[in-house]
């Protein structure tokens, strides 16, 4: 038997707005260069940006129906995060469910399978980051989970993690390290503002990355 449940513990919406308004990749490196999803996960345009809860489903390969039902419950602001098993060969999602799914408030979809209708999602604006995109149609079959614990992109995913998303890659935050990962992303913000100075004021790369020490102790020597 499925069960269709809420997220059990949200994220706060101080937590989210803190961690939109740093890049996937500086979250990653702020949080010890953990949580980023595979590479293989790709938006279908270049200027998706999506930042929310994570509404977990798991559906069968070429099979929507739990996605469907994933639409249905989540809460506006909820970023859909589907397992569906890397299956390349299927357009799991669309213009149709893009615009259920922006009538609804939700924030974007992330999905290991394919998706469609690419032209019309990006005009439509609606956040979709999949593993490929792919016209063949899908089945309504096979129950599955909904807001349980869900590995994507190699990495495990729980329902109120906070998904970060844009034209880099995804990351995940865990609900409860995420006001304390921003705080971390500001300060590595403020040192790379820092080091870009520094290069403006004239400074070398082996300067502002004191590199002169490490270089030494492996030896290089520069002949020029």
């Amino acid at each position: 038997m499925s069960h269709i449940k809420q997220i059990p513990e949200r994220p706060s919406r101080e937590a989210v707005e803190a961690i939109a308004k740093f890049s996937p990749a500086t979250l990653h490196e702020a949080q010890g260069r953990r949580g980023a999803l595979s590479s293989r996960l790709k938006p279908v345009d270049y200027r998706m940006k999506l930042c929310g809860p994570a509404f977990t489903v798991k559906c069968a390969p070429r099979d929507n129906i739990m996605l469907q039902l994933a639409i249905n419950y989540a809460q506006p602001g909820d970023i859909i995060v589907v397992s569906a098993g890397e299956y390349e060969e299927a357009g799991s999602f669309g213009d149709v469910l893009a615009n259920a799914c922006l009538a609804k408030g939700i924030g974007g979809l992330v999905t290991d399978t394919g998706v469609r209708d690419t032209l019309q999602l990006r005009d439509l604006g609606f956040p979709v980051f999949s593993l490929s995109v792919c016209i063949k149609g899908t089945v309504k079959e096979t129950l599955g989970a909904v807001n349980d614990p869900i590995t994507i992109g190699d990495e495990l995913v729980y329902p109120g993690d906070i998904i970060a998303g844009d034209a880099d890659g995804l990351v995940v935050i865990r609900r409860d390290e995420a006001l304390a990962v921003a705080e971390l992303a500001q300060a590595r913000e403020d040192a790379e503002a820092g080091y870009i100075a520094a290069y403006k004021a004239g400074k070398s790369v082996i300067e502002v990355s004191n590199l002169e020490p490490v270089l030494r102790a492996k030896g290089l020597v520069v002949d020029l």
